[in-house]
Order: C-alpha cells, then sequence, then structure tokens
C-alpha cells in the first residue's frame, strides 16, 4: 500500500514536471492568438511580367523607319536659281535679237528676277527653319509593367476586413517604424523571459498584459531564455478606427524557446495600438498566428 502511495506521488511529480517544462518552452504569447485579431491582406509585390514570344509581322514599336532623303549639296540647291537667271539673260538677248524693244525686255528681266529673287528666299527661309525631329515613341505602344493581380486571401479571422495592404498615413516613416517594431519585440521576449511585469505592461494593452502574466504564473515564475536567430518585420497597415490607430506588423523569422535545440520558425501579426489624441505611445493590443 505504502509503495503504491509513493508510486503514485512520483507520477504527480513527474507529471507537474513535465508541464512546467513545456510551459517553460515558450515565446511571449505561447504561440497562441490573443487580444485584437483582424483580417489583414499582405502586401501585394509586384508581379513579373511574363516573357512572350516574339511574333511574326511588323509590330508598331518596331515599323521601319522611312529612310530620310540626302542632304542635297550646295551646288544643287543653287542650280535652279542660277539656271533660271541665264535662261532669263538668255530670252531677253534672242528678244532683242528678233527687235523686240529694250522696254519690253527690260520689263522681262525684271519679273523673271523677281521670280528667281522670289525662290532664292523661299529656299533661304527653308534652310534656315530647323528640321523637327520625329518623337522617340512615335508608332510605338506602351505595354503594361504586369498583369492585374486578383486580391489576395485575407488571413486570420474574427473580424470584418479591413482596407488593402500598405494602407499608410501620409507621413508615416515605415522604415523608421518597422526597426522599432523589432526591437519592441525583443525588448518584450527578454521582458517575458526575466518576468519584468513592469516592462509588459508599459508595451502591452490590459488583455494582452493579462495573458502573459497568466503564462508567467502557469510556470510558476521562472526564468527562462529565448534567443531571437533571425527576425524580419514588415508594417502591412496603419489604420484609423475609433478614435485609436492600429498598425498591424507581420513578424517572421527564427527563435531558440530552449538552449541545445534547434531554431524553430514562427509567423506572427501583431496588432498595435496608440490614441488618434497621442496621450500614450504604441502597445501591443493583439498576437494572431499568421498561419
Amino acid at each position: 500500500m505504502i509503495k503504491k502511495t509513493l508510486l503514485s506521488c512520483l507520477l504527480v511529480v513527474l507529471s507537474l514536471s513535465l508541464t512546467i517544462a513545456d510551459a517553460e518552452a515558450r515565446r511571449l504569447g505561447g504561440g497562441r492568438s490573443a487580444g485584437i485579431q483582424r483580417q489583414v491582406a499582405p502586401m501585394q509585390r509586384q508581379a513579373t511580367p511574363p516573357s512572350t514570344a516574339p511574333q511574326q509581322g511588323v509590330h508598331p514599336s518596331t515599323a521601319p523607319t522611312p529612310t530620310a532623303a540626302p542632304a542635297q549639296s550646295g551646288w544643287r540647291r543653287w542650280a535652279g536659281p542660277l539656271a533660271g537667271i541665264a535662261a532669263g539673260i538668255g530670252l531677253a538677248a534672242m528678244l532683242s535679237h528678233f527687235g523686240v524693244g529694250g522696254d519690253f525686255a527690260g520689263i522681262i528681266l525684271l519679273v523673271i528676277g523677281g521670280l528667281v529673287a522670289f525662290m532664292l528666299i523661299r529656299r533661304l527661309l527653308a534652310g534656315a527653319q530647323p528640321q523637327q525631329p520625329a518623337p522617340a515613341y512615335a508608332g510605338g505602344t506602351v505595354s503594361p509593367f504586369a498583369r492585374e493581380q486578383e486580391a489576395p486571401a485575407a488571413v486570420g479571422g474574427g473580424a470584418a476586413p479591413v482596407g488593402n495592404a500598405r494602407n499608410f498615413p501620409a507621413d508615416f516613416d515605415v522604415e523608421v517604424f518597422e526597426r522599432q517594431a523589432k526591437l519592441n519585440f525583443i525588448r518584450l521576449q527578454a521582458a517575458n523571459d526575466a518576468c519584468n511585469l513592469a516592462d509588459i505592461r508599459e508595451f502591452t494593452s490590459p488583455e494582452i498584459f493579462a495573458e502573459i502574466k497568466l503564462e508567467i504564473d502557469e510556470r510558476g515564475g521562472a526564468k527562462q531564455r529565448t534567443d531571437v536567430v533571425m527576425l524580419n518585420a514588415e508594417v502591412l497597415e496603419v489604420v484609423e478606427e475609433k478614435g485609436q490607430y492600429i498598425a498591424s506588423v507581420h513578424y517572421s523569422g527564427t527563435l531558440r524557446e530552449e538552449e541545445n535545440t534547434a531554431p524553430q520558425n514562427f509567423d506572427e501579426l501583431w496588432h498595435l495600438t496608440k490614441p488618434v489624441d497621442g496621450n500614450r505611445g504604441w502597445v501591443l493590443a493583439g498576437i494572431q498566428q499568421y498561419n
């Protein structure tokens, strides 16, 4: 009877130790969803346009350019007017030879001279005007960069879908926010490992703080160590709802929850909130498993 009692006690102690060990091997949030849950579309990346096989025939953008006529030489430009002058002089001599009066011949020479002068002026003006080059894309077509993509499926559940991905206010600095988001992620992991409730309370909403405190109590306040091996942070959207801003950050990477073990992948959405009036900073209000 005593042996059975001792054996039962040992089994109870062993089961409790295994439960505590399993609770210790948890990151912030325990790999579960808690707090605000939202449907957020992943970031739409620009698709690479598919390569198309060359088609036979002439394409508008590759139509052969008509060959420009060669520029006339200086001699050929002036050959016409000079020939007109010579013809006028010859015509006047011929009229004089056949007895036509000098006055009439003079009138003919004036008319011919006027025509020659008009031709010369016209050629000079035409040569002074710069030739307008043809437009660089004349006759061509502009192809789109990529085909229109279908709207990606939303992730998560519980709330109505919010706008499209990458929705930011005009003065929102994405790079600075993403860097700070990484720092806060590592800081909260360290606070959770050290059971630092004061630090956790400062950067979490009351609901998330209660969830994390419960996890710390479940492991008996035991210290742990979570090594963040690789961390990516991507802001998916920042929206304004009910007097507060909500920023949804996609965290992914690898971390080690137990010593001497291989790093494990994680993929989570953290929803951060901040009042529109700015009376406090950003706090973690929701953890959502991304997949």
